[in-house]
């Protein structure tokens, strides 16, 4: 279960991987050698079939030179970037992501990871190397960050992934509202990322993403009209306050993004 979190970062869809793993356990012929080194192998491939099946955000590659290894590299980035390693996670390759996360995670051999994606250990060291080489980029100048959590948080409540709602709100979130987003029905105040991350969990279901004044956000729609907008402030990656706005005024100056579709 913790591979397939981190490597998918959906709880739900990795308890379902590893279930398909179970399942394939019990459906296998024949003497298994090493039971962890079989389900971790076929839940990393399910992971990747996941992942591959996702659509893709393209990303200029990195070129890596040719080196050897440094032992430096070794020490494990996951747990000290925080929400801004999966917005980078979100567009690796998947072959990519798996080497790195298995790799800088899980501490396993390139040998191993090159068995699990059918490549060689040079191939494999690579593949961690062009991701870790991508995790460490500066953030780009431009909103595209700003987008990508915006949109991972919405997707995020509309799924009920509790966790990643906490991962994308910072510790001091608030919400808040102007008096006719009150008057349409939401709550005036709430702080705290876990009281903001409870409200929002499982909710927003007919929210599309939008743009207002040039920044990213996102709006409830009813019969395909803009009534409440959700005017975020991204700050390091993470969300740290969220607007209710309906003003006639802001309402006016909704539009939507290419390609949103409304959700059921």
């Amino acid at each position: 279960m913790g591979l397939a979190t981190r490597v998918l970062a959906d709880p739900a869809e990795a308890e379902d991987v590893v279930q398909q793993a179970w399942l394939r356990l019990h459906t296998a012929d024949g003497d298994i050698e090493s039971l962890p080194a079989w389900l971790t192998t076929v839940t990393t491939r399910l992971c990747l079939d996941r992942l591959r099946a996702r659509r893709s955000v393209p990303v200029p590659e990195v070129e890596v030179a040719e080196r050897a290894p440094d032992p430096a590299e070794d020490v494990v980035l996951a747990d000290t970037v925080g929400v801004a390693l999966q917005v980078v996670l979100d567009r690796l390759s998947p072959q990519e992501r798996v080497a790195f996360v298995l790799h800088d995670t899980f501490g396993f051999e390139f040998s191993t990871i090159a068995a699990v994606l059918d490549s060689t250990p040079t191939a494999a060291r690579k593949l961690a190397s062009r991701a870790r080489a991508k995790v460490r980029q500066p953030a780009p100048e431009d909103a595209l960050a700003d987008w990508e959590v915006v949109d991972a948080f919405m997707s995020a409540a509309r799924r009920g992934d509790f966790t990643r709602l906490v991962q994308l709100l910072a510790p001091d979130a608030v919400v808040t509202a102007d008096d006719a987003a009150v008057l349409a029905g939401t709550p005036e105040r709430i702080e705290g990322r876990q009281e903001v991350a409870t409200f929002f969990n499982g909710s927003a279901q007919s929210a599309l993403p939008v743009v207002i004044d040039d920044r990213p956000a996102a709006a409830w729609y009813l019969r395909g009209e803009a009534k409440v907008l959700f005017d975020f402030t991204v700050d390091d990656g993470v969300v740290t306050q969220i607007t209710f706005r309906a003003g006639p005024d802001v309402l006016s100056r909704v539009a939507r993004r290419d390609g949103a579709v409304p959700r059921d």
